[in-house]
């Protein structure tokens, strides 16, 4: 037998298969997806690899094929399925194979493990008091020491012992030597949930969440395993239908993973899952340490947990049997990776769950276009929760025409609608959230009599401007001063285009100087537990209006909530991508859904220049189906996902001539190659920022009806690039129905 291994080694030349035989001492031990050491190179240098396959036959000479050396003990053993999902991912997202692993196997070596250490006595009352005797004849006092304090408590903490008492590890060995005791070790994972104990609150089903668990469950028990949509207004209960159907399937021996869109969300989220599965739940994300991922790692290889809750990579969370795949929040562009294999959360969580016969739930209040689409034509079940779970009505939703309240003076980024809702709901004692699509405490900085606007010497962007930092660029750091005079035209006419979220937070503060304000955006969560700070701050009542950016408009559920303003709603409407409409109908309908969750019936105000666009009308009507419907025409006609597919080539190049000579090449092999099949070829041009950080960009578009349709001609690509020496000096990424146009 030989095994088919791939090489841990970055340099995509080498992103293939290579074959070694397998030693007898190692075949019965050897299976697919382990990570061994073997020879490689002409030195025989040893290095990392991944079983892949096996084969009874060798495809070259057998007498020059190498041994592999042994089985890696300091990697993290993985599992051949997930393996099998990265040579999946490779084929239907681009990239290179070590690429895609380096995705699905997070934990790349083993971590410290964390030990406690316990001193056990092991004599009864009355030998103890004997042998305590004996050292105090002796004039052993260390030792009478330890052993009095164990007559005392029969089972101390080591570090007790160390630091408390002072006693050398010397003593202990001899009390372990004369068997009057025993040093024991027990290994301690890091837990990164912190948690208060709560009592579990008995859910009370309304009718349609039952038929949506007994849906599901019917089909799960007779081994249906499908992809289902849950559409349920804000409010609904969703969360309530991911718990029971993770119940039910972990009291069949299986696991499940959640997914959430941001880390903002994991708090409150982990809250609900631990009052009902307790220490069997756990969290992912990019704040935890390398200990603390690991060992989370590690409890769910070992069979410790249950439930697996985090952003997009805590889908590949090692489960040795999963059993259901949670996505909530499933129209976030979050979930797309940005990183090669540009993945979707979606599509990948369905193949892994087709691969280990599972089910997926996606569940959103606004679902994407895509997840619609498919559930519409049969592809997924659709369950519907059209009625919030405490029979709330939803939000009551006003709509302020901006260029009406320029018009009768107002030039506050506050409208007179919402400063009287603000006013009135401060004075009842209820909370308030101010939602602003905008980081940071300026945007640009421009001449207001030439035009002139900062930009940055090595991206096609403009300069933010920031309180303490002048002028920075958040593409790759490069900062300046702020000019007082216009570099263009020398006017003193020049300064900032402010809106932020810092600035709306100084307004409330100058307005309304009784309120209590906490900020929530990138600037004020970059610490480990930012988030949760925050939300539990809030949560508590210890602030009245809460401002902040995307994060603070998912998913959270704050009852005393009875008032969101929506600020500079249509911010992101016209922006030049497909998606513009989507994403701001979704984004206005979370942030109404935020308000009158409690007992009392909130109200929003959607601050607005387009009163009249179907994006802002259905979400100001909370009526999805008509904005679908009103979309799904526009995405027809333009032929744009999900109704065709679209596959974005992104190439970059510090030489611009270069770039355009290669991109040039590949769109002539794409037409060449296209087959009959009908593809469509758009380019390649200049994307929005056609240079970063003195890298210059270019985009071309292939679009067809079929999906399987461009992951053939991604292959071909990828081929015609491997071969054309032409090629090196340029970074090539793909990109299958990208979140943005580029």
């Amino acid at each position: 037998m030989y095994a088919n291994i791939i090489i841990d080694i970055t340099h995509e030349k080498l992103d293939k298969i290579f074959q070694y035989s397998i030693p007898s001492r190692l075949e019965d031990s050897l299976s697919a997806g382990m990570e061994v050491v073997v020879p490689f190179g002409k030195g025989n240098r040893l290095t990392k690899g991944y079983v892949v396959g096996f084969a009874e036959h060798c495809g070259y000479d057998p007498a020059k094929i190498k041994e592999i050396q042994d089985i890696s003990r300091k990697g993290v053993a993985i599992e051949g399925k997930l393996v099998a999902l990265a040579a999946w991912m490779k084929d239907h997202y681009g990239g290179t194979m070590i690429q895609a692993l380096k995705m699905v196997l997070p934990i790349r070596q083993q971590e410290k493990e964390k030990v406690r250490k316990r001193l056990r006595l092991l004599l009864d009352e009355e030998e103890g008091r004997k042998k305590l005797e004996f050292y105090l004849h002796k004039n052993q006092r260390a030792r009478a020491r330890l052993l009095s304090a164990l007559l005392d408590d029969p089972v101390l903490d080591y570090e007790l012992v160390h630091k408390k008492l002072n006693i050398p590890l010397s003593v202990v060995r001899a009390l372990e030597e004369q068997g009057v005791a025993a040093l024991e070790s027990e290994r301690v994972y890091r837990n990164p949930v912190k948690h208060k104990e709560q009592a579990r609150k008995e859910i009370t089903f309304t009718e349609e969440q039952q038929n949506a668990v007994e849906h599901f469950w019917e089909d799960y028990e007779n081994r249906r395993y499908r992809t289902y949509l849950i559409h349920g207004v804000t409010g609904s209960g969703k969360t309530e239908v991911y718990i029971e159907m993770i119940r039910r399937v972990a009291e069949t021996g299986r696991q499940a993973i959640v997914l959430i869109p941001e880390i903002a969300l994991t708090f409150q989220t982990v809250m609900r899952f631990y009052r009902c599965f307790g220490d069997r739940v756990s969290i992912m994300h990019s704040r935890l340490s390398a200990g603390e991922r690991y060992d989370q790692m590690m409890r769910a290889k070992e069979g410790k947990i249950d439930v697996m809750i985090g952003p997009r990579s805590a889908l590949f969370t090692p489960f040795p049997d999963l059993g259901l795949v949670v996505i909530d929040e499933e129209h976030e562009n979050t979930y797309k990776s940005e990183q090669v294999p540009r993945y979707h959360a979606r599509e990948t969580a369905i193949a892994r769950a087709v691969m280990e016969h599972a089910s997926v739930v996606l569940g959103s209040a606004t679902p994407s276009l895509e997840a619609m689409y498919r559930a519409k034509a049969g592809e997924y079940t659709l369950l519907e929760l059209k009625n919030r779970s405490g029979q709330q009505e939803l939000a009551q939703v006003h709509i302020a025409d901006l260029r009406t309240e320029l018009k009768n003076g107002n030039r506050s980024i506050l409208s007179i609608r919402l400063q009287e809702l603000m006013a009135d709901r401060l004075e009842k004692g209820e909370q308030i959230i101010l939602f602003l699509n905008r980081r940071g405490y300026a945007g640009f900085v421009s001449c207001r009599e030439c035009g002139h606007v900062a930009k940055c010497p090595h991206c096609d962007v403009s300069l933010s401007s920031h309180r303490n930092k002048g002028l920075v660029c958040h593409y790759c750091g490069y900062e300046e001063e702020k000019p007082e005079r216009c570099p263009a035209c020398g006017s003193r006419h020049i300064g900032e285009f402010r809106a932020g979220t810092q600035q709306i937070e100084d307004i409330v503060k100058a307005q309304f100087p009784q309120a209590r304000v906490l900020r929530m955006d990138m600037d004020t969560t970059r610490e480990k537990d930012g988030h949760e700070k925050i939300l539990s701050a809030f949560a508590n009542e210890e602030a009245d209006v809460l401002v902040g950016t995307q994060m603070i408009v998912k998913g959270h559920d704050f009852p005393n909530v009875t008032l969101v303003g929506i600020l500079a709603a249509d911010m992101s409407l016209y922006a030049d991508d497909y998606r513009a409409g989507e994403r701001t109908f979704q984004l206005l309908t979370q942030a109404a859904g935020r308000s009158g969750r409690g007992s009392r019936r909130g109200e929003a105000v959607i601050q607005t220049y387009s009163p009249e666009h179907y994006a802002v009308v259905t979400a100001a009507a909370q009526d999805y189906e008509a904005f679908y419907q009103e979309e799904i025409r526009y995405r027809e006609l333009m032929g744009y996902p999900p109704v065709e597919n679209l596959l974005a080539v992104l190439a970059s190049c510090p030489d611009e001539a270069h770039l355009e000579t290669g991109c040039r090449f590949l769109k002539e092999y794409a037409v060449r190659v296209t087959g009959r099949e009908r593809v469509d070829l758009i380019g390649p041009a200049s994307p929005g920022i056609g240079k970063i950080n003195d890298i210059y960009r270019k985009v071309l578009y292939l679009k067809a009806e079929r999906y399987d349709t461009l992951v053939r001609m991604k292959n071909r690509l990828e081929q015609y690039i491997e071969v054309n020496a032409g090629f090196d000096t340029m970074r090539i990424q793909f990109d299958f129905n990208p979140m943005q146009v580029f």
